[in-house]
């Protein structure tokens, strides 16, 4: 599901981004986007979830894998309150009965 990723540079300045969201779980993330970004750095992050909400929240990258195309990254949430928190729960238990609905 795509998603937005705000890039803030050193001394001022920032870039949007568009992230795919590839799994998502109350602590963390793993996407996929065409941007190099720095292992350890955090970014701001406005995440779609099913409902077309949009979460808002920082992600700090803790793994990145060069893909073909883009890069992967697996992220942890920072700072996310408990009720941001539930609404990820929720998007997961969807994403994932929807998944073994399609396996059928």
């Amino acid at each position: 599901m795509p998603s937005k990723l705000m890039i803030k540079k050193v001394g001022g300045g920032s870039s949007e981004v568009t992230i795919d969201i590839i799994d998502v779980s109350k602590s963390g993330i793993g996407f996929t986007c065409s941007e190099p970004l720095q292992i350890g750095e955090v970014y701001e992050a406005y995440l779609t979830i099913w409902t077309k909400e949009v979460i808002h929240t920082l992600l700090q990258i803790v793994r990145i894998d060069l893909q073909t195309d883009d890069f992967g990254y697996g992220a942890v949430f920072m700072g996310m309150s408990a009720t941001e928190a539930s609404r990820i729960e929720v998007y997961q238990t969807v994403s994932d009965s929807l998944s073994s609905l399609e396996g059928k």
